[in-house]
């Protein structure tokens, strides 16, 4: 495909809560791309032969200058996300402490893999993890901050020593570009080569990443559409793309937990409504155990979620007309709505929505087993366990899926193992919308969930996305690179010979 020579074009900003136009940002031009991609592969080298802890310094910069500003990029989210300020104070801090933990997890080294075998006749190998080079980046629009300009995703690509060129995304562009600015002169102004970290307007202007021969992988947050294209046209250069789209995430109630109901239909319906049910770990689906009521309390604790402002006015007319397809698809007809649903709604504000449906409804191919972005879920009850543990196998995988057990339940292993095939993440007796950043966090799943099963974008195990192995045989030492040198400048763990030997 040839792009046009020109980008002409701008990036609107829309208040979700009013629906009015806000501001505008102009789209880089082809010139500007190129030039944020020249530089970004100038600053490849210098940027991964810089230790762990150099990087770590940089990034901690940047984490101190986004803090320092966040009463700004506060406003800016709230007025382009419609997203309240607590909320928003709360990601960006956690946006902070995220990114200074992926620079610890650079310092602590495992993730570099570094090992040697002395082999017989005086040989040798040494082998370890290195940059892949420059990383493009698609943040999502439901996290401006989490999963955005400096998010999970920039943060271990920039700890993993390669450069970043973020798109910004359409549903915030003022945040973006500033949010950028903040980023890029923070690391610039810390010691961090020139060009590793930049933003870049538009939709044209993604494409060209995704097309540079600069850039040596991508990393994209949000639709399966989305996702699935940009899997396929990096595909021609062979780049690997980590695409974390989401699926219907679901819910099992065992016959044993059926006591807790009321606890649980309050804390499904907090769930999938969290956000305006806009989080791509929202629980979609929940199977019950028929005769306790669910269906009743689930719907009574929905009428009680006040309207809320979805991210953009297409996302709220795909909202509408995917919950009117739910209906559809079930044969039924959503549950009692939101008190004044009738009323016009301001902006891009919804209604939460909870559907039942009858078990025997999931089928492949059923609209009911895809995704609806927004606060709306579906109820379904069954006769006995196996018949819903069969029913969740007709769903596509996903990210994550959450079991609700009792004391003592001997239904609860086996269900956790049936579901454990099928997702990243298995929550017991807790909702899956909260993805802690931590060593053992997995935010990923098998197709189509995510494009690479085996990644995680969420977690220590994110950084292993931007590197490659890369052996080296007979090497002398004083041609071994500084992360393999005996006596170990960086501090590593590694394996020697077979032997695991940590760092003092």
């Amino acid at each position: 495909m040839t792009l046009p020579l020109a980008d002409v074009g701008e990036d609107a900003s829309f208040d979700p809560v009013t629906g009015e136009r806000t501001g505008a940002v102009p789209h880089s031009t082809p010139e500007e791309v190129a030039s944020v991609l020249d530089l970004a592969a100038r600053a490849a080298t210098p940027l991964a032969a810089a230790s762990p802890a150099a990087r770590a310094a940089w990034i901690a910069a940047a984490a101190d200058a986004v803090l320092a500003a966040s009463a700004e990029l506060v406003e800016l989210a709230r007025a382009e996300s419609g997203l309240g300020l607590a909320r928003l104070e709360g990601e960006l801090t956690r946006m902070a402490a995220s990114a200074r933990f992926y620079a610890a997890v650079a310092v602590e080294g495992s993730y570099l893999g570094v090992s040697r075998d002395d082999l017989p006749g005086g040989s040798s190998l040494v082998r370890w993890n290195v940059p892949v080079g420059v990383v493009a980046v698609f943040g999502a629009s439901n996290f401006p901050f989490g999963f955005g300009i400096f998010g999970h995703d920039v943060a271990s690509a920039l700890a993993a020593g390669c450069p970043v060129a973020v798109k910004a995304h359409p549903a915030h562009p003022r945040l973006s570009v500033r949010l950028g600015a903040v980023v890029r002169d923070a690391l610039r102004d810390a010691g961090a080569p020139d060009g590793c970290f930049e933003v870049v307007v538009g939709f044209h202007s993604g494409l060209r990443l995704v097309d540079s021969p600069v850039v040596r992988a991508v990393a994209f947050t949000g639709s399966q559409r989305g996702g699935m294209a940009l899997v396929e046209r990096a595909a021609r250069r062979g780049v690997p793309v980590f695409a974390e789209m989401g699926t219907v995430n679901p819910v099992l109630v065992t016959p044993a937990a059926a006591a807790d109901r009321e606890s649980i239909a309050r804390g499904f319906a907090d769930s999938f409504t969290l956000g305006a049910g806009q989080f791509c770990t929202k629980p979609g689906l929940i199977l019950v155990p028929s005769g306790h009521g669910f269906v009743d309390s689930i719907a009574e604790a929905v009428s009680r979620v006040p309207a809320a402002p979805l991210l953009t006015a297409a996302i709220a007319a795909a909202y509408e007309g995917g919950v009117s397809e739910l209906v559809a698809a079930s044969a039924g007809s959503a549950a009692a709505p939101t008190a004044g649903a009738a009323e016009p709604l301001p902006g891009f504000s919804v209604v939460a929505r909870s559907i039942p449906v009858a078990l025997d409804r999931l089928t492949a191919g059923s609209r009911l087993l895809e995704e609806c972005f927004g606060p709306v879920a579906l109820i379904a009850e069954y006769d006995d366990l196996e018949s819903a543990l069969a029913a969740l196998e007709r769903l596509q995988p996903s990210l994550a899926a959450s079991v609700f057990t009792g004391e003592h339940d001997a239904d609860a292993a086996g269900a956790i193992a049936r579901l454990a095939t099928r997702v990243g993440r298995v929550a017991v007796n807790a909702w899956p919308t909260g993805v802690a950043t931590t060593w053992s966090q997995q935010h990923g799943g098998p197709w189509p969930a995510t494009s690479r099963p085996e990644a995680t974008s969420v977690g220590a195990g994110g950084l292993a996305r931007f590197v490659r192995p890369v052996s080296l045989q007979n090497a002398s030492a004083e041609q071994l690179p500084l992360p393999l040198q005996p006596e170990n400048p960086w501090n590593l763990p590694r394996r020697l010979n077979g032997r695991l030997t940590l760092p003092e």
